[in-house]
């Protein structure tokens, strides 16, 4: 693949130590990429799944390497815990390797916009954690990342490039879409009220491109489901991209326009017939 060229990338729910992660997918992006900072936006180790079983695939310590190697580099790298790597909130301020840890960022874009930058657990609804949906959800999720893993095993042995299965799912169910742009909408008014230009987060494993009443909505998605990070160019443009066999672009926004990533372009975006390369969707800087 070709090198990617860009200002600053965020990328978050990676859950490393989970069977879910796309570990190999993300390694060959962290690869690629050549940025002058790296964000990552929260649940990177899942440390909660650890806490419960032992898991580690060889992938999962490359990637770690890799990011060390970028801070060795001299790549600016910020660590923000997510809910799942809550355990690491109590090093905020310190620095490991070159990686410092955060509990949030403030990140000024290239062309002069200012956003905030947090996992965004912090937006759950009050009553999350104490409903017996909570647990019907995360069963849900659960098969979903399953059948995942199954249908995605099952291309790959036929030459088919990956698929986002989950995505589709949850754009046909409107009890998540409901709770999706709730939570979109929470977090662009909180951004608002701070008085910043737009918020970046991820959290809720559906990466999105939204302009929402001049404020931008930015969430970076994950790499267990559906594989997409948030890049800046040196314009101060931002792109959110997928990343496995083919890397598409889903949804760019510049000062001057705004193309957002709806749900069937991330369901579609790993299909050959829709797939264009980031070259021809990224304007010359």
């Amino acid at each position: 693949m070709a090198t990617l060229r860009c200002r600053s990338a965020f990328i978050s729910d990676v859950h490393l130590g989970t069977p879910d992660c796309k570990a190999r997918y993300l390694l060959d992006f962290l690869r690629q990429l050549r940025c002058e900072r790296l964000y990552l936006v929260g649940d990177i180790i899942d440390l909660e799944a650890l806490g419960k079983r032992m898991w580690w695939h060889a992938d999962h310590g490359a990637v770690i390497a890799k990011i060390l190697d970028l801070a060795r580099r001299g790549v600016e790298v910020t660590y923000i815990p997510g809910n799942h790597d809550a355990a690491l909130r109590g090093l905020a301020g310190q620095d490991f390797g070159g990686v410092r840890i955060a509990l949030e960022a403030v990140h000024e874009g290239a062309d002069g916009r200012r956003y905030r930058v947090s996992h965004g657990d912090e937006y759950d609804p009050e009553h999350v954690g104490r409903s017996w949906m909570l647990h019907l959800g995360e069963a849900m999720h659960r098969f979903i990342c399953w059948s995942n893993r199954r249908v995605n095993a099952w291309r790959r042995r036929m030459d088919l490039p990956y698929l986002p299965l989950s995505i589709i799912v949850k754009s046909h169910v409107g009890k998540a879409l409901a709770y999706i742009r709730a939570y979109e909408e929470r977090v662009a008014g909180d951004a608002r009220e701070r008085g910043f230009d737009g918020h970046i987060c991820g959290h809720i494993h559906f990466g999105q491109v939204r302009e929402m009443d001049g404020l931008l909505y930015l969430n970076d998605g994950d790499w267990v489901e559906h594989c997409t990070a948030l890049v800046e160019d040196h314009t101060g443009a931002m792109e959110l991209i997928h990343w496995s066999e083919q890397p598409t672009a889903l949804g760019r926004a510049s000062r001057e326009l705004v193309l957002p990533s709806p749900a069937a372009a991330l369901a579609l975006a790993p299909l050959a017939r829709r797939q264009r390369s980031l070259d021809e969707l990224r304007p010359a800087a």
